[in-house]
């Protein structure tokens, strides 16, 4: 363990218990992930920069933890509140997640975690409930100084802070998630990660939605079963239904050829922001593998379901575009949920009032050092089972 320099564990603890004051980290082991991440970051090849803002990351994820067992410590009906039955979108990168889940978010009979919820899910200690929330225009400033400072990163990945947003964050706060693998080259902690047990990682998604849920009902929202996205629950979708046993998976497919170009994209333009000197073929090599290795897992985990043809709903991307609110049709038609009238006309309204994506920066396999064979080699059996032209 790291006890000197930028990421000693120590003084990453202290820093964020000196800016919360507070002490009580809650239950759950994190230390021992988030030391075997500090451990790594020094080989990572960072720059000034990139230390800073990574390191920051952590000392952020430290206090929510911090501030959010305090809020739970003075209201213990935190804990009581039930997620119900969450609808939970995966697909790789680019897949059409996003779409997905904003468009269901435009039901009221949904909840979601808007980019401003998640960006700060903590609020201050003794916070009033009543009026606009000042989190929101924190957050919206801090969307547009990502689009002037980071308009590369924000093409790529946009985040609004008042649209749906993934609960990534809430893993990447357990330190137990593969977020720090995309922005820095982390061979110890990644290889660490492939034998870890996510367990903790998502009993600590399941207290941040309840803290979230139960925030939501001192604003007067009192919505029922929530619609989750996140890539990054296909690797692991045992431990998802372990924790929410009558969760319903919304299942996104498109060509690995074009998602995986995609998120290697993605991923060299956050090392590029961390790193002087950024090995684009390694990034491509890591990706793909990480891509496969969560496709495989994610097969054999619904092999195993039998109820699997009631529990998971396949959305090919080109259909999701073509016809939008006709597949959230199916996927209501499989909850026994109506997508009346209103629905509709709130999903049409926001498919025509959403933000508008600047255009994404261009990309291919060749540029991370992988061919069409190479991807579709990796991804036989997932093609076999789910491909369709888009």
């Amino acid at each position: 363990m790291a006890t000197s320099g930028v990421f000693a564990m120590d003084g990453v603890l202290a820093d964020a218990v000196t800016k919360e004051g507070l002490t009580d980290w809650g239950p759950g082991d994190f230390q021992e992930p988030l030391a075997v991440l500090l451990d790594d970051y020094p080989g990572a090849g960072l720059n000034a920069i990139g230390e800073h803002i990574l390191r920051s990351g952590l000392v952020h994820s430290l206090r929510m933890r911090l501030r959010t067992q305090e809020w739970i410590r003075r209201h213990p009906e935190i804990l009581e509140e039930h997620i119900e039955a969450p609808i939970v979108v995966v697909g790789m990168m680019r897949s059409g997640t996003t779409l997905l889940q904003r468009l269901l978010a435009a039901d009221e009979r949904l909840h979601c975690a808007r980019g401003w919820e998640v960006v700060e899910a903590a609020p201050k200690l003794g916070y009033d409930f009543a009026g606009t929330d000042p989190r929101i225009a924190i957050s919206e400033m801090r969307e547009n100084k990502s689009r002037e400072l980071a308009p590369e990163l924000f093409a790529i990945h946009p985040m609004y802070a008042r649209e749906a947003e993934e609960e990534i964050v809430f893993l990447a706060d357990a330190f137990l998630s593969h977020v720090p693998e995309s922005g820095a080259h982390l061979p110890t902690y990644r290889s660490w990660l492939n034998t870890q047990d996510f367990e903790p990682a998502y009993d600590y998604l399941h207290r941040m939605l309840r803290f979230l849920q139960w925030q939501k009902r001192q604003r007067g929202v009192t919505a029922g079963r929530w619609v989750l996205k996140s890539p990054a629950h296909l690797g692991y979708l045992e431990t998802l239904r372990a924790q929410f046993p009558d969760v319903h998976i919304v299942h996104m497919h498109r060509d690995p050829r074009t998602t995986v170009a995609s998120g290697a994209s993605l991923n060299a333009t956050l090392h590029a922001m961390h790193a002087d000197n950024v090995d684009t073929n390694r990034v491509g090599t890591q990706w793909l593998e990480r891509m496969g290795w969560t496709n495989d897992r994610a097969m054999a985990a619904r092999d195993g379901w039998a109820d699997e043809s009631s529990r998971v709903t396949d959305i090919h991307y080109g259909d999701a575009v073509a016809d939008p609110i006709g597949q959230v049709g199916r996927i209501y038609a499989a909850l026994g949920m109506p997508l009346t009238d209103a629905v509709v006309a709130a999903m049409s309204d926001w498919l025509a009032s959403r933000p508008r994506e600047v255009p994404r920066p261009p990309y291919d396999l060749a540029a991370y050092g992988l061919t069409d064979a190479q991807v579709d080699e990796r991804f036989d059996l997932y093609n076999k089972r789910f491909r369709k032209d888009d």
